[in-house]
């Protein structure tokens, strides 16, 4: 009887997501879980273009609201680098580190990044079942490497932000009451531990490392160099660090053939796209259905926007004469009777620079991994297993090509704080800095140490329990196995 009051359960709240389709998103749980109630057909993909347009498909949420946007806004407006702008609460919270469970953006992630990986699951799962001759073998291969790089991505995403996550790596095809006791647990799923879910970000990446292309027609595909730079960010951040392993990483991304820009602001003129130093880049055409509509959100003059550059982080620049890059990453504008901040006058008012084609639907490109991060990275490796020159000699690197001096850094200790600060001017903006100040443990103390206007401190009160977000109130109401956060 149990056994089929949750058959019924399960069925009515598919239902109660479906339309007329075949195969329903199970939205509750942001699974992105393929249900069919009734069909016995195991040949999910008849041809190879239905397998190629799925791959596409995945490869399209990267253009969605979380990479257009909230990516930034964990990344950057959750650091010390800008204050939340616009008018939104939930942006607020987020920025004031006073996030609560019914956080709209909180819930949204959830469900953007497990929508994702549902819909990467069901490449990954059935490809293999393809019978279609034009399909290769090593295309089959190909497929699974490149969508279980972008799992990857999104449960690295996932674990940042939450910690203890629930592990997805099937979806549902039929429910019925024979399998019922099997599928129960993959639409609800308990949470993971943290270093679970690394164990399967490493397992995806690895099998992404040996089977994607080295080269692909654009920067927005799952390459060799893409997979080692995230290798290389995983080990730098699971608990404990393995910085041998950073460092062969970002030598193998080095060894890529990728090269810095002779100038900064190459990067964002708009004229230099998928250039030699970009390594994961999402490419927009500027058109209804491949429109950036992200970067309308950090400038324009129609509304207040979001991700306003910090007093913080422009004293930064200052205090390090990086007149370069500062130019490059900000960028001053008169907004006199539009609107208001307590953080600057409106004579002479701060917007994001990177993202400069701010006309909806944008062809504006996001760059995501590049290679002054790897050098920096590869820096932070070398001086924490005690190769001091060899670290100071790669920072020199990137600082030279803004036409800013030496490091003057000679201990492992200040080194440290060096690469931090040089990561934090030369990233800024690129949804970085929040997760570095919380891998390498700093966030607390340079958090609350922040200074706002007049060098006066902001105040802030980060506590150890919110450096991960709440699990989604609404999350928690469909699945009972899912446990909240400490302090939420």
């Amino acid at each position: 009887m149990k056994k089929i009051s949750k058959l019924l359960f399960v069925v009515l709240l598919a239902l109660a997501f479906s339309s007329c389709e075949k195969f329903l998103d199970l939205k509750p749980q942001s699974q992105g879980i393929a249900v069919d109630i009734e069909s016995n057909d195991s040949v999910l993909y008849k041809s190879a273009d239905a397998v190629e347009a799925a791959l596409a498909g995945v490869y399209n949420d990267f253009r969605n609201e979380y990479f257009e946007l909230d990516y930034f806004v964990n990344g950057d407006a959750q650091s010390d680098d800008a204050y939340a702008g616009a008018d939104n609460p939930a942006n607020f919270q987020i920025d004031d580190y006073n996030i609560d469970a019914t956080n709209t953006n909180v819930s949204r992630d959830w469900a953007y990044l497990y929508g994702t990986i549902g819909r990467a699951n069901t490449v990954i799962n059935n490809v293999d079942a393809v019978t279609d001759p034009t399909l290769t073998d090593a295309r089959k291969k190909e497929i699974k490497g490149e969508a279980s790089f972008i799992r990857a991505v999104m449960y690295f995403e996932l674990v940042r932000l939450w910690g203890d996550v629930p592990l997805q790596l099937t979806e549902v095809k039929t429910i019925s009451a024979a399998n019922l006791e099997e599928v129960y647990p993959i639409l609800f799923p308990a949470r993971a531990a943290a270093s679970e879910v690394y164990t399967q970000i490493i397992a995806d990446l690895e099998f992404a490392r040996a089977n994607v292309r080295t080269v692909a027609a654009n920067k927005g595909y799952a390459t060799k160099g893409a997979v080692n730079t995230l290798l290389a960010k995983v080990y730098a951040t699971i608990e404990p660090h393995d910085w041998n392993k950073v460092l062969g990483y970002c030598n193998d991304v080095i060894a890529g053939g990728y090269s810095l820009l002779p100038e900064y602001d190459m990067l964002w003129d708009n004229n230099h796209e998928n250039s030699a130093e970009s390594i994961f880049e999402i490419n927009y055409d500027g058109t209804s259905s491949s429109g950036n509509w992200g970067a309308s959100m950090f400038l324009g003059f129609d509304w207040k926007k979001f991700n306003i550059p910090s007093n913080d982080l422009v004293r930064a620049f200052d205090t390090e004469n990086d007149v370069i890059r500062k130019n490059s990453s900000i960028v001053w504008l008169d907004v006199t009777g539009k609107w208001s901040d307590i953080n600057w006058p409106q004579t002479n008012y701060p917007f994001v620079n990177k993202y400069r084609i701010y006309t909806s639907p944008s062809p504006q490109n996001y760059i995501f991994y590049r290679l002054a991060d790897v050098l920096l990275l590869k820096a932070e490796a070398l001086n924490e297993t005690g190769d001091l020159a060899g670290a100071a000699a790669l920072v020199n690197q990137v600082r030279s090509r803004v036409n800013l001096p030496n490091t003057p850094a000679n201990t492992r200790e200040t080194m440290s704080l060096a690469i931090e600060k040089e990561r934090r001017l030369e990233l800024a903006f690129e949804g970085h800095r929040w997760y570095d100040l919380k891998r390498t443990g700093r966030a607390i103390a340079v958090i609350n140490a922040a200074t706002g206007v007049g060098g006066e401190p902001i105040g802030y009160n980060l506590t150890p329990e919110r450096l991960f977000w709440p699990i989604p109130q609404a999350e928690l109401d469909k699945n009972s196995k899912l446990t909240q956060n400490t302090g939420y």
